[in-house]
């Protein structure tokens, strides 16, 4: 049986806001297991950075983790403290974010910043840290990192920052490395860079990875499972292979019709998601996808489903897996 090193149960966080209660995460589950890479996907508002917030425990005001667990090796971290958590964020759990421009220091330089993370986690000289930063921009891929190393954010390119902040998370060797959006505002050769990069490393270092993107395209080739996001709410999970080639839920299939494909004609149009997210001050009772399905029910706008075991690993919320339902298909064009 499979280690996890990562299992979320139940978790809910939500933003206090003067219109209300914004339920940006309600009642998420999931796991990663030792040296796995998974994807979380789903449009903009789905809850999958919130997620990962809520992982590292990096909300700030109004934001709130109402319940639920975040269980790493073990041990709870919604119970932790900030000074336990300070002993965690960086060593055990690192995290890339979407911008590096601004998650870098601007007037420290590179090599700077990755000493600081590797002097504050681990025992070792400023000497031996500097040996390991240059270790670790050659691993990434930086070229000449002896003199890389002492120039500053501004002097590298984006691609080249994105390689400097993996280099800063993988410093301490972490466990598990959380990667939110790494590849959104490079260019699509330094985006096929940088995930091969994200791959060799988990690799080599064996770091298990969770991947989280709009794209299901970026997660195609990194990741063995996908947890697919939708108002909150997890709408389908399952191995990479039956999430493209299987999908269940209505909102998978349409996420995939509106990937462009290199093996179709040049007359063929994506078939994009009308409508708009739901409004999670006042999310639906039933489920979050019914205003947009086009197999919705009357039930789908009432309550909201259970999971739906597809095969081993592969679950989906929607009524239309329901035995009792009648038999309708999905159809998605592979």
């Amino acid at each position: 049986m499979e280690e996890k090193i990562l299992q979320v149960n139940n978790l809910s966080t939500s933003f206090y806001t003067h219109l209300g209660e914004v339920q940006a995460v309600r009642g998420v589950s999931f796991h990663v297991n030792k040296g796995e890479a998974i994807g979380i996907v789903g449009e903009s508002g789905s809850g999958k950075s919130v997620t990962s917030m809520s992982v590292m425990k990096l909300l700030q005001f109004p934001g709130k983790i109402k319940n639920g667990e975040v269980i790493f090796k073990g041990k709870d971290l919604v119970k932790f403290n900030k000074k336990d958590m300070l002993k965690i964020r960086g060593n055990e759990i690192a995290m890339i974010f979407q911008d590096p421009m601004t998650s870098l220091n601007p007037v420290y330089t590179i090599g700077n910043q990755i000493i600081e993370a590797i002097t504050r986690h681990q025992k070792m000289s400023k000497s031996e840290a500097k040996k390991k930063a240059i270790k670790m921009l050659k691993l990434v891929g930086i070229p000449s990192p002896e003199k890389r190393i002492n120039n500053y954010p501004h002097e590298f390119s984006g691609g080249m920052r994105q390689r400097a902040m993996i280099a800063i998370a993988l410093s301490c060797e972490p466990d598990l490395l959380i990667a939110d959006e790494p590849t959104t505002a490079l260019d699509v050769t330094i985006q096929a860079q940088i995930l091969e990069i994200m791959k060799e490393l988990k690799n080599k270092i064996n770091t298990s990875i969770i991947l989280i993107t709009h794209d299901l395209g970026v997660v195609a080739d990194v990741c063995s499972r996908i947890v697919v996001m939708y108002g909150g709410l997890i709408m389908e999970e399952g191995s990479s292979k039956e999430i493209f080639y299987n999908p269940k839920h209505p909102y998978t299939v349409g996420l995939l019709k509106s990937i462009p494909k290199i093996n179709v004609g040049v007359r063929k149009r994506l078939v994009p998601i009308d409508g708009t997210p739901p409004d999670l001050l006042k999310p639906p009772t039933g489920c979050p996808f019914a205003a947009r399905c086009d197999h919705a029910m009357n039930i789908c706008m009432s309550e909201r489903p259970e999971f739906y075991e597809v095969s081993e690993g592969h679950r989906a919320m929607c009524w239309l897996l329901d035995p009792e339902a009648p038999p309708q298909e999905l159809k998605t064009e592979a």
